[in-house]
């Protein structure tokens, strides 16, 4: 729905059912990912009187290219983790993906390769290796330079001529990147941040004097403009 479907809904709410409504903002779905190789060793090590915990890992993260998701390998050979214990050592590192690194959003588009580790034939559990793998990624997404990424999203707008170049300052103002700029036939598309949109189709009538209409759809995630 379109921002004045919203309004004049919530007028109702109010008027006709007599329910205040909160409203603010809209919330724009970020994500992080990582922009350079990196590596990291965790021992997780407990001993509280009875059985102990015991796990170590050795892992290596690397940046996928966009759209491409969480990518998980092993390279452990000769028994240095059982084969039991790698799905919990992934478990780990998908779910500390999901609590983000610096700013708390998912991360994504990385690949992890378990590299190496240690076990205790009697200490080490699942939970162990799951605890480690989570810590492991920690460190290696942070040492290996963050990134925010935030919803780029195609915008097409059509316009009479006359309003053509009031309508792009307007877009550039919002940190466009025009894509197509078809002047017979007043249409201009762009990729505009999403964070940038909120509110455009009342600046977008009231500089075309309600001639100008737009229509926008997601495209991609892209590296954020801080």
């Amino acid at each position: 729905m379109g921002e004045l479907h919203l309004e004049v809904n919530i007028h109702r709410l109010h008027t006709d059912f007599n329910v205040d409504v909160t409203t603010g903002p809209p919330e724009v779905f970020y994500c992080e990912t990582i922009s350079q190789t990196g590596t990291a060793h965790y021992r997780h090590k407990k001993q509280s009187g009875g059985p102990g915990q015991f796990a170590e890992v050795e892992i290596q993260i690397d940046p996928l290219a966009r759209g491409e998701g969480i990518q998980f390998e092993s390279n452990i050979t000769s028994g240095r983790i059982p084969k039991e214990y790698i799905p919990s050592v992934e478990k780990g590192i998908r779910q500390a993906a999901k609590q983000g690194i610096v700013q708390g959003f998912p991360v994504v588009d990385f690949k992890i390769t378990l590299c190496d580790g240690r076990y205790h034939e009697n200490d080490s559990s699942p939970l162990a290796f799951e605890w480690a793998g989570k810590m492991a990624f920690r460190e290696a997404a942070v040492n290996s330079t963050p990134l925010l990424l935030e919803p780029i999203m195609l915008v097409n707008v059509i316009t009479p001529s006359e309003y053509m170049g009031l309508c792009i300052g307007d877009l550039n103002r919002r940190l466009a990147r025009v894509q197509t700029l078809e002047r017979n036939t007043a249409n201009i598309v762009a990729l505009v941040p999403l964070v940038t949109m909120f509110g455009y189709i009342g600046d977008l009538r009231a500089l075309s004097s309600g001639r100008a209409v737009y229509n926008m759809h997601f495209d991609h995630y892209g590296v954020a403009i801080q």
